[in-house]
């Protein structure tokens, strides 16, 4: 077995051809190993094998220095670099995340979870090096879905007209982003897919950086052609490769939306080993929700950038809804400004993500959005401690990150027919921009009294009546906070947080 035996870089450029085309094999089968348990990303990394084993082989890492978009693609970087337990065997899965982490490696440079960084950071590094008078290689990888981001285009600027060093980026076109890809630039991708690299038009070219085409993403021989090719290169370029997402699993090679993450699975099936039953998910919900609120009003418009399945929308999904879905592409500032537009004209918006990725567009949100106080809505999903808790991905900022804002109101429902409740009145009403913040601990109908009016803001709803404890709970807690009290004797006030108050009526 090749890949036991690899502690570091240097290790892989000792091994033949054939014996890198095993180790490729060696890494596939240590990523199944991995996610079959524990899952995580899954397209992105089987994709990747061949190239990053290649960029290993001929760089010097960590001298000549990785940086890697969103870290969608990292773990067979991982792998070579020291860390291959954490694939290999159960008991050290958890000493690795899912994401590049410089206190786990010498060869990580940044903690890196959201998407289209990794030009503008590596630039920085391309730039301290230039100002030291060194001479290493600068390497930024960035997947086709990232290039969507605003981030990725700054960067790309930058470096095309005022960085005349070495420095290197890695597109890794796949032609799929989490869900499809959206947007001018792909069509552009495509034709010099297509094309060879040989299309006149040319997005890397408009920026000024020179340019190459590999079509064999997929081929170690071919990549480490490629990657000699422009080995301490004195300027920077573009290195546009064809991957097959998922490669070497047919599933993911066929699904590849389905499995650019995953749950804990059966190999053989591809099914979760995960048991959910038939429970609801708010995410479903939403969809179905908003699919009938779509039939009825031609104004109802769903808008997502990159993250459809946050609110429901599954390929099928998205066909029934048409024009009235919009996928952005990751591009979470276009959206924003979006859905103000979209009020602002009479349109009824409803924008679906993370809470994670919204906190990319804080600008727009408070000066695009409720600055003007266009009444659009922002649904949110994973907003508090459940659910991802990765140090990139945490959903527990978002009430001290937003409500603070003037003229947002936040929305925080307890159970499954308060927050259609609120998603109705939301939708319909004129005055404000409107936050709604999925519960995080499942569907709960426990047959609580139901308003249909929030516009009544700056007040908690007062659940239970006491006089010796009060307990403010918010969202999902409130189930949570009842149970814990059921069999005290003390006289308990709870309170929940259904609407949370716009800053502008604190002010005294």
């Amino acid at each position: 077995m090749y890949l036991e035996k690899i502690n570091s870089p240097e290790d892989v450029k000792k091994l033949n051809m054939e014996e890198l085309k095993k180790l490729a094999e060696e890494i596939r089968k240590a990523l199944m190993n991995r996610l079959t348990k524990i899952g995580g990303h899954f397209g992105p990394n089987f994709g990747m094998v061949e190239t990053i084993i290649a960029m290993h082989y001929v760089f010097e890492s960590p001298k000549d220095k990785f940086v890697f978009d969103v870290s969608h693609q990292t773990y067979p970087h991982k792998m070579l670099t020291g860390r291959k337990n954490g694939y290999l065997y159960e008991e050290h899965f958890k000493e690795i995340s899912g994401y590049t982490n410089p206190e786990e490696s010498q060869h990580d440079f940044f903690n890196i979870g959201h998407t289209s960084t990794s030009i503008s950071l590596a630039s920085g590094l391309a730039k301290a090096r230039d100002l030291k008078g060194d001479k290493e290689n600068i390497i930024a990888v960035i997947g086709d879905g990232s290039l969507s981001g605003g981030e990725a285009f700054e960067g790309l600027d930058y470096v095309g007209s005022e960085l005349n060093s070495n420095f290197i980026v890695v597109v890794n076109d796949n032609g799929q982003s989490i869900a499809e890809n959206h947007g001018g630039i792909y069509k552009n991708l495509e034709e010099l897919r297509n094309t060879n690299g040989m299309a006149q038009n040319n997005l890397f070219k408009a920026f000024g950086l020179d340019y190459i085409y590999q079509n064999e993403g997929n081929s170690i021989e071919k990549m480490i052609e490629t990657f000699e090719k422009v080995k301490n290169i004195n300027h920077p370029i573009v290195i546009h490769i064809n991957t097959q997402k998922g490669k070497g699993y047919k599933l993911a090679e066929e699904n590849k939306e389905d499995w650019h993450w995953c749950m804990p699975f059966d190999e053989e099936t591809g099914k979760t080993t995960i048991d959910f039953g038939n429970r609801e998910d708010y995410a479903t919900l939403t969809a179905d929700y908003l699919l009938e609120k779509m039939k009825k009003d031609k104004t109802v418009v769903a808008v997502t950038p990159a993250m459809p399945k946050t609110i429901g929308f599954d390929i099928e999904k998205r066909k029934q809804a048409g024009k009235q879905f919009v996928d952005v592409g990751i591009a979470e500032e276009q959206a924003v400004a979006l859905i103000s537009g979209i009020a602002k004209n009479g349109g009824k918006p409803i924008l679906g993500t993370n809470s994670t990725f919204i906190q990319r567009t804080y600008d727009q949100i408070s000066q695009d959005l409720c600055i003007n106080n266009n009444p659009a809505t922002i649904v949110l999903n994973y907003t508090s401690v459940a659910g991802l808790n990765d140090v990139t991905h945490l959903g527990i900022f978002t009430i001290s990150a937003f409500s603070h804002i003037p003229n947002l109101v936040i929305l925080a429902p307890t159970n499954k027919d308060e927050y259609i409740s609120m998603l109705e009145w939301s939708i319909e009403q004129k005055e404000h921009p409107v936050m709604i913040l999925m519960p995080g601990n499942g569907v709960i109908n426990d047959g609580r009294t139901l308003e249909k009016d929030y516009s009544n803001i700056n007040k908690y709803k007062v659940e239970e009546q006491g006089e010796q404890v009060a307990i403010l709970a918010v969202r999902g807690f409130l189930s949570n906070r009842r149970r814990s009290f059921k069999r005290s004797k003390r006289k308990v006030r709870i309170y929940s947080n259904i609407n949370q108050p716009k800053i502008c009526n604190r002010i005294r």
